[in-house]
């Protein structure tokens, strides 16, 4: 079987409707975070684009239920056309027993079909000190990045004044979220550790996981 998590980025102003999609579909866990875009003036210009906060919005989803709700955000909320958002679906590895799962599954169709192994796009997320996600994209666009979301968070590691590398870690953290293809993933993220890693005062951590599904990226990947 199949399960998601399907994470939708769209404009604050657009959250009540894509919260209403869910509600329709009657997905059981649907979870709302707030954000702000880091598109350069080039980039907002290319994509039609305007600066804005940002809804980051995430529900588990079975495969029949995920295809149903990309549908739906398509048709009413044109999520396929730059500049309306953008839905991505990464795929579930394991949960946490069979009472979470009838949980996250709930009222949903479960579908048969088997996971795609191949990915053409990859979510990198980017754990930096709070206040410094413009330097981590400006060396994540240099390596090939259109640009990214950003979550503000709070540290709960091993101690606020310990030091990794000789770099303090700062208690208040950013979260940078940026949708990559996945030839231009290592470069992406390459660039962030080297410019802005653990031994810089940034101390930017990231990794990369695969997205199956993603709509809202029509442009980037038509190239």
């Amino acid at each position: 079987m199949e399960l998601y998590y399907v994470m939708s980025i769209v404009d604050r102003r657009k959250a009540d409707d894509m919260l209403a999609l869910h509600k329709e579909m009657q997905l059981p866990v649907v979870l709302e975070n707030l954000g702000y875009g880091t598109a350069t003036s080039e980039h907002l210009l290319l994509y039609d684009l305007e600066q804005s906060d940002k809804a980051i919005i995430g529900t588990i989803a079975t495969a029949p239920s995920m295809k149903a709700l990309i549908a739906q955000a398509e048709e009413k909320l044109y999520i396929d056309i730059p500049g309306n958002g953008i839905l991505m679906a990464i795929p579930i590895k394991s949960v946490s027993g069979g009472k979470a799962l009838a949980y996250f599954t709930e009222g949903q169709e479960i579908g048969g079909s088997v996971p795609a192994m191949h990915f053409d796009n990859e979510l990198i997320v980017v754990i930096l000190n709070e206040g410094h996600s413009d330097a981590v994209m400006d060396a994540a666009r240099a390596a090939g990045a259109t640009g990214g979301t950003v979550l503000h968070a709070k540290g709960t590691g091993k101690g606020q004044t310990e030091k990794f590398y000789g770099v303090s870690l700062a208690e208040e953290k950013d979260v940078l979220y940026i949708l990559s293809s996945a030839e231009k993933k290592s470069d992406v993220m390459k660039a962030i550790n080297t410019q802005c890693g653990m031994e810089t005062h940034i101390g930017a951590v990231s990794f990369s996981v695969p997205v199956s599904e993603v709509a809202g990226l029509r442009r980037l990947s038509d190239r």
